[in-house]
């Protein structure tokens, strides 16, 4: 029986020069929109990333200002300060006031161990601002060491098997993988899979 199978193609720590605007173009040659979790302080860096972003029809995410753990959990108002200051940002660039990501990404998902007492609390703040969070159940590991694009490839198709719906954790960075290298051959294997692509815009209230 035909199933529907959705993936959401997902990049953290974004923008950077090198990285993000070859990651557009391999969506914009395969008319895919993806999800992207900017981080405030690389946004004001690159306003015109982020238009482009924006206008090419991508879904934006909030990832905090600094992503420097250690402040974002001070205290409630750092962390809501972070959120704030990073729409603002967005919002100025795009020149959409009042402009709110709606969805937010802890920096390491909300579940890695570190700040997970601090993170709980912070369920509640997001709520409080009528804010969700998204992690991911799908991932090729870029951020986590060098890898061959193979090997990028071969961690993508292991965390996807068997699932229908895939929020895939990629990142813009350029930090640790180019990861342009391998988003064609992941769309590719993707199509065959049968995923059709989506952008968390499907999430937001």
């Amino acid at each position: 029986e035909q199933t529907d199978k959705v993936a959401y193609l997902t990049f953290d720590d974004g923008p950077s020069k090198r990285v993000t605007p070859k990651v557009l173009d391999i969506l914009d040659d395969y008319d895919i929109q993806a999800s992207f979790f900017l981080i405030g302080s690389k946004a004001e860096k690159y306003p015109e990333i982020v238009k482009r972003e924006y206008e090419d029809g991508h879904f934006i995410g909030n990832h905090t200002y600094s992503h420097h753990n250690n402040e974002i959990y001070t205290s409630k108002e750092a962390f809501l300060k972070e959120i704030e200051r990073t729409d603002n940002v967005i919002a100025g660039i795009l020149g959409v006031d009042e402009f709110k990501c709606k969805i937010f990404r802890f920096p390491n998902g909300s579940k890695a161990g570190q700040y997970s007492v601090q993170k709980r609390k912070c369920f509640k703040y997001l709520d409080e601002i009528g804010y969700s969070y998204i992690d991911w159940n799908a991932l090729n590991n870029d951020s986590i060491r060098k890898y061959t694009r193979e090997q990028l490839i071969s961690n993508l198709k292991k965390t996807v098997k068997g699932k229908n719906a895939v929020i895939i954790l990629m990142h813009d960075s350029g930090d640790v993988n180019k990861t342009y290298d391998v988003l064609e051959d992941s769309i590719k294997f993707l199509r065959d899979e049968g995923f059709e692509f989506r952008t968390l815009y499907d999430f937001v209230e």
